[in-house]
């Protein structure tokens, strides 16, 4: 299948070539000549045949509005757009709009998997018309992990971005719980091989994940993680999760105490947020900051 890819940066450089690994065409574009296969989006447009579906992994906002803005004047009746970013859902529901009086097609596409997803494969959450996401499945099919897991279709268009968030919030909480453990951990005098117990979790125990396995590899990088600043950002989702369950009315204490830790990560050098930063790095490449010599 063709497909054109609007962003390559750490997650969709990877998409492209897991998709060309498993036989498709795809055709790339970035504002960075150096990875970009075309010189302009336009190009992009031209090189697919129709009907055409272009995938958008640009920040959420303002770029992901601006790139649908150009894509709605160069595509076609019955082409179709994805967005994969993490937009929130609501924008979803006015890109679909826009794109649909033009008589395009809109899927949303919540992403899991970071810098890992080129050879583990993405978690996809994808909302949208039947029509639309059917004749993309072999494009989920080649993203997604192996096996009958990775990818649902969640409902109507905002429902893949929706899950998406909601599965950032719960990434937020399980996060915080790592951290405050740790930082219990290294507290006291009994302890003296934090690391060696974090790694002891990683088989037999009802908290092993994949964020633990993360949690040791970045002790193995710092044992203490003494070279890191206690400083976590927040991407949004955590931010519109605790927004979205205000108004449905459904307690989140434990993803809404999370989001406020990272806040808290910005008046001092919090412990715990070194291990939250540290995870960060380890899923998702996202920058850390270190403290000055």
């Amino acid at each position: 299948m063709q497909i054109g890819l609007v962003g390559l940066g750490k997650m969709g450089g990877n998409m492209r070539e897991r998709l060309r690994r498993a036989g498709h065409t795809v055709v790339g574009f970035d504002t960075n000549p150096e990875v970009s296969d075309v010189p302009h989006l336009s190009d992009l447009v031209d090189q697919l045949d129709g009907p055409r579906a272009v995938w958008v992994m640009v920040p959420a906002g303002g770029p992901t509005q601006q790139v649908v803005d150009q894509l709605a004047s160069l595509l076609k009746h019955d082409d179709v757009v994805v967005d994969g970013g993490n937009s929130r859902w609501t924008d979803d529901e006015k890109h679909a709009k826009e794109l649909a009086a033009r008589g395009i097609g809109f899927v949303d596409a919540g992403v899991s998997g970071g810098v890992w997803g080129l050879e583990h494969g993405y978690a996809l959450m994808v909302g949208g018309e039947a029509e639309y996401v059917e004749r993309l499945r072999p494009i989920f099919d080649a993203l997604k992990p192996d096996g009958p897991y990775g990818f649902v279709h969640a409902g109507r268009v905002g429902a893949g971005h929706f899950a998406k968030m909601v599965h950032n919030g719960i990434e937020y909480a399980m996060m915080q719980a790592y951290a405050e453990g740790w930082e219990l951990l290294e507290k006291v005098d009994s302890v003296d091989n934090v690391r060696e117990v974090f790694r002891s979790w990683q088989d037999g125990t009802v908290i092993r994940s994949w964020l633990l396995d993360l949690a040791v590899n970045a002790l193995d990088d710092d044992e203490h993680l003494r070279r890191l600043r206690g400083y976590a950002e927040d991407s949004g989702e955590g931010r519109w999760t605790v927004e979205a369950a205000i108004d449905n009315a459904v307690p989140l204490p434990a993803i809404t105490a999370a989001l406020f830790a990272r806040f808290a990560s910005r008046q001092e050098d919090a412990p715990q947020m070194k291990m939250v930063a540290a995870l960060r790095n380890q899923f998702g490449g996202h920058a850390v900051e270190t403290k000055k010599a």
